[in-house]
């Protein structure tokens, strides 16, 4: 049975509204990328607390820490992120989530993929490190704009490092949004390592976002092969339907609904389970 989670953050900056809404739609999980309009990574100890409380109080699991490592250039300094990776990890383990996002740094305009890829998989090598000393798995996000944006360059990054604690998120508005059909360009070349799915459409010709089913991210295609060959994960709401940057998104309350109507009507339709 598959299971639904999402991106809370996008209903509120309030965590105690993000559990309510998300308990609400019937959901167990949620997706931790920032509380009380902090980034996940920068919440304190005591806000770690509050949090777990919130979570406890509303019967929820922590499906994955939406973390933004990778998300920078790769002249950054690199000690410091493997550092804010292993806060990552720490949390993780405090909120009992066996993920973390990570994305294959960004390019500046200047920089062909070609010519960084060595730094790059050196970077997602030591990533990888971080999360089997912590017993987590990275999940790469197909990020517009980083090393590892369109399919080729994804399975580049996982069969090159080739770990177990680094596999792939699917983002089918990400991949529309630099240009890729998803199940049709990528679907065969990155399911064997595909592990989480995040649940976003696109329209092709501007790369606005839209609602599961309504774009051009081949969405229904790739639920029926998941479903076909077996896959057994998560599906991560992440709407970005009232706005996006660079982070993340904000969709608020009613469309984070709209967003979870149009997927679990997709799934209901093709008779699939979820919880």
């Amino acid at each position: 049975m598959w299971t639904l989670s999402g991106f809370s953050d996008e209903i509120s900056d309030d965590f105690q509204e993000q559990c309510s809404v998300v308990r609400g739609l019937g959901m167990g999980h949620l997706e931790l990328r920032s509380a009380w309009g902090t980034n996940v990574l920068d919440l304190d100890e005591a806000q770690v607390r509050r949090a777990l409380e919130v979570l406890q109080a509303h019967d929820l699991r922590v499906s994955s820490i939406g973390s933004p490592v990778g998300k920078v250039h790769l002249d950054a300094d690199v000690a410091e992120h493997l550092d804010r990776a292993r806060r990552a990890v720490e949390l993780a383990q405090a909120f009992g989530a066996r993920y973390v996002r990570v994305f294959s740094f960004f390019l500046r305009p200047d920089e062909a993929p070609e010519q960084v890829r060595d730094a790059v998989l050196e970077r997602m090598a030591a990533l990888a490190e971080v999360a089997a000393a912590g017993d987590v798995v990275f999940l790469h996000e197909n990020e517009k704009g980083i090393y590892g944006d369109v399919p080729a360059r994804c399975a580049d990054v996982l069969s090159s490092v080739a770990s177990p604690h680094l596999r792939a998120a699917w983002d089918a508005a990400n991949f529309v949004q630099v240009g890729v059909r998803p199940h049709t360009e990528g679907y065969a070349l990155l399911r064997p390592h595909l592990e989480y799915v995040q649940v976003k459409d696109a329209h092709l010709a501007t790369g606005e976002v839209v609602p599961a089913g309504r774009g051009d991210g081949e969405v229904l295609d790739t639920v029926r092969a998941l479903h076909e060959d077996g896959f057994d994960g998560f599906f991560s709401l992440e709407p970005h339907l009232a706005q996006a940057h660079e982070l993340g998104g904000f969709s608020g309350p009613e469309l984070f609904t709209t967003a979870h109507t149009a997927f679990t009507g997709l799934l209901r339709a093709e008779s699939i389970s979820y919880r």
